[in-house]
């Protein structure tokens, strides 16, 4: 892994870095928030299967102002202005393990982000909280904490059901104009992320036995209410990882920092100001 070159901006304008991950030289989206916090803690935003650096809006931008974080937020490979799936790509069973393991650091040397001296703090959502677990298991010298918003660590049925869910209003309604102001290629980001959880192969996809090797603090928030997945998610995450501290929300679905932003924001505030404390989380 090594990185070509990477490009930042100090203003709320995404900016790209040149990725060579795995064989292959992509071209990811980034955001930097208040950069000019040198010395403050980063905090990282891995967004979920459809999402993009756009789809976050400003909520990563309130995170860190409560936080008095610096902000990275970034679109994986085939989403939002990053390098787009050619057609006939599909993703692999294990392509969060291979985001967690190859991509992620070779951003993060593309960027001259430092984890071993910089350990950045992740916020991961849907997807982006298997990966930023992934990421703390095998990468325990480089991250500071971890925050998963209904994560997934197995695969689960209504998991599915409401995914298949997604696909027919894909074809039938208009999903896919809406979710198109938020990708450059939106069949890219769309049929990646649903064509592989429907996968039959997919339904045994597990992290669980990477969840012992976070040594990390770990926030781990979902909706009671969540459509994608139950409380045995996160529930689970505990039991396997006991540093782990809960956060169920009521009359919250799978989007809680969009369902209960002031919530998750204050949460996230508490977690990151109490990780360099005695007797923090």
């Amino acid at each position: 892994m090594n990185a070509a070159s990477a490009i930042t901006t100090p203003s709320l304008r995404p900016a790209f870095a040149d990725v060579d991950a795995a064989g292959r030289a992509l071209r990811l989206e980034c955001l930097w928030i208040a950069p000019d916090r040198a010395t403050a803690p980063l905090l990282v935003f891995l967004h979920e299967g459809l999402g993009s650096v756009a789809m976050w809006k400003d909520w990563p931008a309130e995170v860190c102002e409560a936080a008095g974080c610096r902000g990275l937020v970034v679109s994986r490979y085939g989403y939002g202005q990053s390098t787009p799936r050619p057609p006939q790509e599909k993703w692999p069973v294990d392509f969060m393990h291979r985001e967690a393991r190859d991509v992620l650091p070779a951003l993060f040397a593309a960027l001259g982000v430092d984890t071993r001296r910089d350990k950045p703090v992740l916020f991961g959502h849907s997807d982006g909280g298997s990966i930023a677990l992934l990421y703390a298991a095998m990468h325990p010298d480089a991250v500071a904490g971890i925050v998963v918003a209904a994560p997934h660590t197995f695969v689960e049925d209504v998991t599915v059901a409401n995914i298949a869910q997604a696909r027919q209003a894909y074809l039938d309604t208009d999903l896919r104009g809406r979710l198109a102001r938020y990708h450059e290629d939106v069949d890219s980001a769309f049929w990646g992320w649903n064509d592989i959880w429907l996968d039959p192969e997919f339904r045994r996809w597990n992290i669980e036995d990477y969840l012992p090797r976070i040594a990390c603090p770990v926030l781990a928030i979902q909706g009671v209410d969540d459509e994608y997945g139950s409380l045995a998610q996160i529930r689970g995450i505990r039991r396997h990882a006991p540093q782990t501290v809960l956060l169920e929300i009521p009359d919250c679905r799978h989007s809680p920092h969009k369902d209960q932003p002031a919530i998750v924001i204050q949460a996230v505030a508490d977690f990151v100001g109490a990780l360099d404390k005695p007797g923090r989380p």
